[in-house]
């Protein structure tokens, strides 16, 4: 995958949690818009990867997933979450693995991976460690931003686990800190594109890998401080309203800036492994 179908790819996958955010909680019409635009960016796609078989029951096990997940949100008359669009897109990337197209079948490869990880990490944390989400949002999310805000001379208490309360010039304002809010997201979703990326490209750099995903943890955690740090103060400023209204597009506009510098960090691995790899073998040639 050459570096222009790399930005394609994050500018799809921002698009994506961009649909998400928006089509739940935002314009409908601006989500369905963001989804038109991640598919024509996909149609621009030209993947150089090397041949591989395909098998048609990647094509049927997507159909199913699919239509299993339609039929669970209709029997439970539920509304589509990002589980879900994960789960769509897992679907879908099975189906196109299973063309016989090698563009389209190597960009649902890499799709796969993505949602796969996605998916592992959100049962992981929001299942088997459910507990470990309020915490992590009180101790990691809510108190170091808190804390910022106040460096700014806003007034503002701890009132619950996840929950502050704000003490506006328009009166007090009780926000909660959680769910969403938390950044998990976000960085589910870009360590995904890690593990898609080493394993579609073949790196096999462990301690680069390693150095980049931790790297990539601490500048997501960092960018969500500074989204809910932003909010408080749109809040503190100009209400709660118009903080939902931030709350709705500034997640995923942070998230394109992030993928780009993961972007960035990719890149420059391969570099290093391609200098590296040509090095080695001048070296056994003489």
């Amino acid at each position: 995958m050459n570096i222009h179908d790399r930005m394609i790819v994050f500018l799809v996958l921002a698009l994506f949690l961009g649909v998400t955010m928006e089509y739940g909680h935002g314009s409908k019409l601006l989500g369905i818009l963001l989804f038109v635009i991640a598919i024509l960016a996909m149609s621009r796609m030209t993947f150089t990867a090397a041949r591989r078989s395909t098998s048609v029951w990647y094509a049927v096990a997507g159909i199913l997933i699919l239509l299993a997940d339609i039929a669970y949100n209709v029997y439970n008359q539920s509304e589509l979450g990002t589980l879900d669009t994960m789960t769509f897109l897992l679907g879908i990337s099975l189906i196109a693995s299973a063309i016989k197209r090698e563009d389209i079948r190597s960009m649902g490869e890499f799709s796969v991976y993505v949602s796969i990880t996605f998916i592992a990490l959100f049962t992981l944390f929001y299942g088997t460690f459910s507990w470990f989400i309020h915490e992590f949002d009180h101790y990691a999310v809510l108190m170091p931003s808190m804390h910022l805000i106040k460096l700014i001379g806003i007034s503002v208490d701890v009132i619950g686990t996840e929950t502050v309360c704000m003490h506006a010039p328009g009166g007090d304002i009780t926000l909660t800190i959680g769910g969403p809010c938390s950044g998990l997201y976000s960085m589910f979703l870009l360590i995904s594109v890690i593990v898609a990326y080493t394993a579609t490209e073949n790196i096999r750099d462990a301690r680069r890998i390693t150095a980049l995903l931790g790297a990539t943890i601490v500048v997501a955690w960092i960018a969500n401080l500074l989204r809910v740090s932003t909010l408080y103060l749109v809040a503190y400023r100009y209400g709660q309203d118009a903080m939902m209204t931030a709350h709705t597009h500034l997640g995923w506009i942070i998230f394109v800036v992030v993928a780009w510098g993961l972007l960035l960090g990719l890149s420059k691995i391969e570099r290093i492994e391609r200098a590296e790899k040509k090095e080695k073998e001048e070296k056994e040639e003489v």
